[in-house]
């Protein structure tokens, strides 16, 4: 079982920075997939980028790409998102996931989900 914290959320104007983290505790298999999904109110949580454990591969939604950064630091079992220029249409609650799946960008790829943190960029 894999237990997954996300943190670094907030308020902040558009134009502005913010990086996020995602705490991993529990086994990590060297297979999954991580994730970073968000979901603003009344829509889906939507892809936002992924990265293999194993390798340094990336993925990202056309929406964010030239704008977030996803890193990880396998020895200390951390996911970051770094999130630069935002814009007020990136407000959501933010999710990291861990999972199997063969598709990094659909949600049923992933089992493992944190509670979310809130992004919100004022205009």
């Amino acid at each position: 079982q894999v237990q997954l914290v996300e943190s670094g959320g907030g308020l902040v104007q558009a134009g502005a920075s913010l990086r996020l983290s995602c705490t991993i505790s529990g086994r990590i298999l060297l297979d999954y997939s991580m994730g970073w999904f968000r979901q603003a109110p009344g829509k889906e949580r939507e892809f936002v980028a992924a990265i293999r454990w194993r390798g340094s591969s990336t993925f990202y939604a056309d929406s964010v790409k030239g704008r977030f950064t996803f890193s990880k630091d396998n020895a200390k079992n951390m996911l970051y998102l770094q999130m630069n220029s935002l814009k007020p249409e990136d407000t959501a609650v933010y999710y990291c996931a861990t999972g199997l799946g063969p598709d990094v960008q659909r949600r049923d790829s992933y089992n493992n989900w944190g509670q979310g943190t809130q992004v919100t960029v004022s205009s």
